[in-house]
């Protein structure tokens, strides 16, 4: 831009500043009505020197405020279409699932839509044999996973090699850095459908399992349905 060019530009900006003065002197209510461009300009309050005034102060505060408020619904907003997907997908799982007439094919549909539709990288479901074997000794799945067998939420969070291995098998062991384990209780067919990560943080103990419980649920009426052969057994 040459100086012809520059000074052309600063008499249209002074020449737009006075229209826009002289608009907002004939609409004095202009900002009454506007309140959005109000918060987002800043009016400065002339002072003693170095000073701020509490209005332009509390101006500030309100505005941080403002901010925090928009970065809250904007984040409620992301979860709230998050939820109605995974919703949306765990309805067409459901109506997948209620076509299933065995266990083996309802294992192989939750695995393959887990997979698939969800993101899961390691999927398993485990029935624990409940009672004691021929030599009076209990199962050892039933004995690691006691603590299932009653249980009504998901657990989330890291997954100890014992256990990790009972339930992915030792090829997996190394992957799995966390895991969601979702209890299944269909009158007296108890086990835990098991979903594996390699990433530690997908998976903590802090993290809601509302979506979860629902999936347990779900698998544990069909289970209630259909005949048991070997697929989700140890």
């Amino acid at each position: 831009m040459n100086s012809s060019q520059a000074q052309q530009a600063t008499i249209e900006d002074l020449d737009l500043e006075k229209r826009v003065a002289e608009y907002l002197i004939s609409h004095p209510d202009f900002f009454a009505h506007n309140t959005d461009i109000l918060a987002a300009i800043q009016v400065p309050h002339l002072v003693g020197e170095g000073a701020v005034s509490l209005i332009e102060h509390q101006i500030r505060v309100l505005r941080k405020q403002l901010e925090s408020e928009r970065n809250r619904l904007a984040h409620l907003i992301s979860r709230a279409r998050e939820y109605e997907e995974l919703s949306a997908r765990l309805h067409n799982l459901t109506l997948h699932l209620m076509s299933v007439s065995d266990s083996e094919h309802l294992c192989a549909l939750l695995r393959e839509a887990m997979l698939r539709e969800f993101n899961a990288e390691m999927v398993t479901l485990k029935l624990f044999p409940l009672g004691t074997k021929a030599d009076g000794q209990e199962d050892p799945l039933t004995t690691a996973f006691r603590e299932f067998i009653d249980r009504e939420h998901t657990l989330c969070g890291p997954l100890d090699e014992t256990k990790a291995r009972m339930l992915f098998g030792a090829t997996e062991i190394n992957r799995v850095r966390a895991a969601a384990l979702v209890p299944i209780n269909a009158d007296g067919k108890s086990g835990v459908l098991a979903i594996g990560s390699e990433d530690p943080e997908r998976f903590h103990p802090d993290m809601g399992t509302d979506f979860l419980d629902r999936l347990g649920e779900i698998v544990s009426h069909k289970l209630r349905n259909i005949p048991l052969d070997h697929c989700g057994r140890s």
